[in-house]
């Protein structure tokens, strides 16, 4: 892929998911159905995929901004059933459709049709998350989604590379396949918490938010790396621990870090996800001309894509209600599952960037690599589109819809309070010689945040005095900005004194418009 078609294929991307958000349809699947037909366009360049361009410039960014923000607490809260979907399910799904690929295409080797097993095995929830999110979906669901997809990648390169160093013909017993994983696991894990402690310690004693965005950007590719070249443990899981650490401790940094470091992330995983899906699409017709397109393939990819599928739900239900069943201690800390959440849970496995990363780094000795690939393709283009389109139908139809929100306000406006007491104690403690108005004006604003929150939660319908004030306080903003440049238009104030008003003035409005 050259410089001229890469950013031809990124600008693309942009403005079709520029057009899917403005049309509030899911970008990732639009990108897939677009790069699909534009693939078998005549003329358009073959957009050959680097799987090590996947795995080393791609994932790790977009996995350590997802742990970011992640809830370091929310997952440990729900470790079992993350566990089991992120280990148990990616395994058992490995050894699923490596046994119904054995047995569709008699001439491949169990131990290639186990790597084709351990590239479909991961889901990718970017498109469910993204769904899930402005449907409504109860936390616990977008916390077990996300948790699983953060953790699932690394399970699922592991059992890849166990079993194509098995279909290339290195023995290894079960009992090294086991021991394997679970050094690279814990390899990983401690990797990537040396390099969150030390990230941490070196962002405390920068001087400039700038800066620390800078050495930011740096953390997946450097815990990437270093985990995998220099350790030889999951890189993966070692970007997804030194997000989480780094995400958990964020709170205590510099604000102008955190506003930058949002909209940073936030921009690099639009254009991020963005390439990967219409790269997705875009290799379908290359795909389909690497093979011998006939009957008994078709059936066999299908075969696989139902295995794919249904291995889901066959875990899902068991090892959902089995622990609760069966342990009194998970009985009190947590609910019956729900039917609904759990079967919506079980429609999510939408393949992504590990599946299509992983079939194109399958070595060309192993053997049916190009029957690998195709199945691959298959399923990940099949349950993004079928599974992804059908998804939001799921979730309405099931219509279950948790009161997160409202436990939000209250939590929210109990602390606010507290909040605002504290503040206004710490006024009075460190008040000397000051203007009676200053004062008053702190108290005042102090005491307006504390009741602000309280005011939402009892009034939903009518434009409540915290909203009121919000409205107000951004039109007044929006006269000043125009003040500013009509100033710096007539030649009045220098554009350097215009830019320096505008960041006061658009922090000020974050702060107002906050989620």
């Amino acid at each position: 892929m050259h410089g001229p078609e890469l950013l031809l294929l990124l600008l693309g991307a942009l403005i079709v998911t520029a057009i899917a958000r403005r049309l509030n349809w899911s970008a990732p699947l639009v990108l897939v159905a677009v790069g699909l037909v534009v693939s078998f366009i005549p003329g358009v360049p073959e957009f050959e995929l680097d799987p090590h361009l996947i795995l080393l410039v791609v994932l790790p960014p977009l996995l350590y901004s997802a742990a970011l923000d992640s809830s370091y607490l929310n997952i440990r809260a729900n470790l079992r059933p993350i566990g089991l979907l992120a280990v148990g399910l990616v395994l058992f799904t490995t050894v699923v459709v490596g046994v119904v690929a054995k047995l569709v295409f008699p001439d491949l080797p169990f131990a290639a049709a186990l790597v084709l097993g351990a590239v479909v095995a991961p889901p990718d929830a970017v498109a469910a998350v993204a769904i899930g999110r402005k449907l409504g979906l109860q936390r616990r669901a977008m916390t077990l989604l996300v948790g699983e997809s953060l953790i699932n990648d690394a399970t699922a390169l592991t059992a890849f590379k166990v079993a194509v160093a098995a279909a290339a013909g290195a023995a290894m017993a079960p009992w090294q396949g086991v021991g394997l994983f679970l050094l690279v696991t814990a390899g990983g894990i401690a990797v990537g918490l040396l390099v969150g402690v030390v990230v941490r310690f070196l962002r405390k004693r920068l001087c400039e938010g700038v800066l620390e965005s800078a050495l930011g950007l740096l953390v997946p590719f450097g815990a990437y790396l270093l985990a995998e070249e220099v350790a030889h443990v999951s890189g993966v899981l070692a970007v997804v621990v030194a997000g989480l650490y780094v995400g958990h401790h964020s709170p205590r940094g510099r604000y102008s870090t955190r506003l930058q470091d949002a909209a940073l992330w936030k921009a690099l995983d639009v254009l991020l996800e963005a390439f990967v899906f219409a790269l997705i699409g875009l290799q379908v017709s290359a795909i389909i001309a690497d093979v011998d397109l006939d009957a008994a393939l078709l059936l066999g990819a299908g075969a696989v894509l139902l295995a794919a599928i249904l291995a889901r739900f066959v875990w899902m239900y068991p090892a959902t209600y089995i622990p609760w069943y069966l342990s009194k201690r998970i009985q009190e800390k947590e609910r019956e599952p729900h039917l609904g959440q759990v079967t919506v849970i079980a429609w999510t496995g939408m393949r992504g960037v590990v599946t299509l990363a992983a079939a194109a780094a399958i070595p060309q000795d192993v053997p049916g690599r190009s029957i690998i690939l195709f199945c691959a393709f298959v399923v990940t283009v099949a349950t993004l589109l079928l599974q992804g389109m059908t998804l939001p139908w799921l979730i309405n139809k099931i219509g279950f819809a948790g009161d997160d929100a409202r436990q939000d306000a209250l939590a929210e406006a109990q602390v606010q309070h507290r909040a605002a007491q504290a503040a206004v104690t710490r006024l009075d403690e460190e008040v000397e010689d000051v203007p009676d108005h200053v004062r008053d004006q702190l108290r005042a604003l102090a005491e307006h945040r504390g009741n602000a929150a309280w005011e939402r939660l009892g009034r939903q319908e009518e434009e409540n005095p915290a909203a009121a004030y919000r409205r107000l306080r951004r039109v007044m903003l929006s006269a000043e900005r125009d003040e500013f440049v009509k100033a710096r238009d007539a030649g009045e104030i220098d554009d350097e004194v215009l830019f320096r008003v505008m960041r006061e003035l658009d922090l000020e409005e974050a702060a107002l418009s906050r989620e």
